[in-house]
């Protein structure tokens, strides 16, 4: 299979619709005039700055409980959201059942996995360790697709779902001997992958005309509500107020959820006047 179709394959069925927005804008972008060779760098940014949230958990988590640092984030994002889309009137959803759609992607997006993410970094997984694990997300929805869609499954995709099981497997093994703590790190990052991967097809399903404004503050509070529910049953809600923790809360809050997603958003308005 050529390198578009891989891309074609993982547009329509192993991520999120808001990274499928990102790679379409992204190919319109290429194709078009040299006037917007400016803009060819931000696909590139956008990853950059979505994989500095497991440098900025590992920064934060130190200093507050995982469910309890992501109640924080999830809170002030989606409180921003509302903001901005009241300025800007944005379109909400019209129905309860449609939101409700919604807020299950949220839960399972941002909630189950970012949760998973966060839980096994502060047991003692580390970043890269946790980005690995996480890399393994597109070819496990890809397979996921066979079952639950319906779809066909091919066997390179049987293959690298194969090779990443291995890897997570030899990750894992490098913890054998910590079964209490880091290995159940481990097994929470699989549990996150596992939440992205339900999500993006789950998404794909039945929320893909949502509204990107309105539909993500709706996911963000489902999954702040999620944070509160745990870190109220299973920590005690200390936070040390600390600059390192600031920074990074003020890091993923204002760079990371809305500073990568403002520029998502430019992606879209350059794919429109390049149409």
């Amino acid at each position: 299979m050529s390198i578009c179709g891989w891309a074609d394959l993982a547009i329509d069925y192993a991520l999120p619709d808001f990274i499928e927005t990102l790679f379409l804008s992204a190919k319109k972008i290429f194709s078009a005039a040299p006037a917007n060779l400016l803009f060819m760098g931000a696909p590139a940014l956008f990853v950059v700055l979505w994989s500095t949230g497991f440098i900025g958990a590992k920064m934060g988590l130190p200093h507050a409980e995982p469910a309890t640092f992501l109640a924080i984030r999830f809170l002030a994002v989606a409180t921003i959201l509302a903001v901005v889309a009241w300025i800007t009137k944005a379109s909400w959803p019209d129905n309860h059942k449609e939101k409700a759609h919604i807020a299950a992607v949220g839960l399972l997006v941002h909630g189950i996995y970012l949760g998973g993410i966060f839980g096994g970094i502060s047991l003692g997984v580390t970043a890269g360790d946790s980005a690995l694990i996480v890399g393994m997300q597109p070819v496990l929805t890809a397979v996921l697709v066979g079952p639950i869609l319906g779809e066909i499954v091919r066997a390179r995709q049987w293959t690298g779902f194969v090779i990443g099981t291995v890897g997570v497997t030899l990750v894992s093994w490098r913890y054998i001997d910590d079964l209490d703590s880091t290995l159940t790190g481990v097994a929470l990052c699989v549990v996150a992958v596992m939440g992205m991967s339900l999500g993006a097809i789950y998404q794909k399903r039945y929320c893909a005309q949502m509204n990107l404004l309105t539909g993500s503050c709706i996911q963000f509070l489902a999954a702040a509500l999620f944070m509160v529910l745990i870190a109220g049953a299973l920590e005690e809600g200390q936070i040390d107020w600390t600059g390192e923790f600031i920074f990074a809360l003020g890091w993923l809050v204002v760079v990371l959820s809305l500073g990568a997603m403002t520029l998502l958003w430019l992606l879209v308005r350059a794919q429109a006047a390049t149409q």
